[in-house]
């Protein structure tokens, strides 16, 4: 197979992402920590990479006494954070990559909270066991039925929780991952859902991420039960310069590159 065809948009049922997606950020998560691992903190709650902290903005609400699920947690950074707050987190992963970062982060900080290797589309805990849930990138992008992981997320929330999540911005979708002006120019369909499809020489995915338009976002909420409270577009700040993959000065104050949905169980 040529290089053109390791780099595809094609449909992925669930079991190849999945396993795409668990043997890509095992074999990725030295890798990723080493490049972002100082942007994100041991213990930080950094939503996106325009640097919006929820210490900040404090999109979760309440946090002392809380029981708050992390889904995709990948080193676990944000939920020891939630940790120092007087919170109760629980911070799940289906890396076990990530997990290891997450462990040899709690031995550096002292900071440890419960971490589960899980999937997001059956998360292992009962109905009902959390006050709040939270995922920066994680797990969403990466599944192909995000729907079903709204049912899963609002089946185990409380009436009245929250559940807060950053994806990167869909309209990013139109353009190319680059962040220089390369990446400025309109050249995807914003309607193509397809994943981005990274492959082997035998055509199995080895990396997989899933678009979902605004629209899609909110309609998966809405069908799960959910109550949409807020949409953050977070603008890039001045004096930040710094790159991550395609985010970037030059984009980031020019349109938007992460969403972040607030989102309630109606109590």
């Amino acid at each position: 197979m040529d290089d053109d065809n390791r780099v595809t948009r094609r449909r992925v049922a669930d079991a190849e992402a999945r396993t795409a997606s668990r043997r890509w950020w095992d074999a990725d998560a030295d890798e990723y920590q080493a490049e972002h691992g100082d942007f994100l903190g041991d213990v930080d709650f950094v939503w996106c990479p325009e640097g919006v902290r929820e210490a900040n903005v404090h999109l979760l609400g309440a946090l002392a006494g809380r029981r708050i699920l992390e889904v995709g947690c990948g080193a676990a950074a944000a939920a020891r954070w939630l940790a120092t707050q007087g919170a109760r987190p629980v911070a799940m992963d289906l890396s076990a990559g990530m997990l290891r970062h997450a462990a040899e982060a709690a031995e550096r900080t002292g900071v440890r909270v419960p971490l589960v290797q899980a999937d997001a589309l059956a998360l292992p805990f009962a109905d009902a066991a959390f006050d709040t849930a939270c995922t920066a990138f994680g797990a969403i992008p990466f599944v192909a039925d995000s729907a079903a992981l709204m049912r899963e997320v609002f089946r185990v929330l409380r009436p009245g929780a929250r559940w807060v999540f950053s994806v990167t911005h869909p309209m990013r979708w139109i353009f190319l991952d680059d962040p220089g002006e390369g990446g400025l120019r309109a050249v995807h369909s914003y309607f193509d859902r397809r994943p981005y499809v990274e492959q082997d020489d035998a055509g199995a995915a080895t990396y997989v991420e899933q678009h979902r338009t605004l629209g899609d976002r909110i309609r998966e909420l809405v069908g799960a039960g959910f109550r949409l409270v807020d949409l953050v577009e977070p603008e890039w700040p001045q004096g930040h310069e710094g790159i991550w993959g395609q985010w970037s000065p030059l984009r980031g104050r020019l349109f938007p590159g992460t969403a972040i949905f607030v989102a309630e169980k109606p109590a």
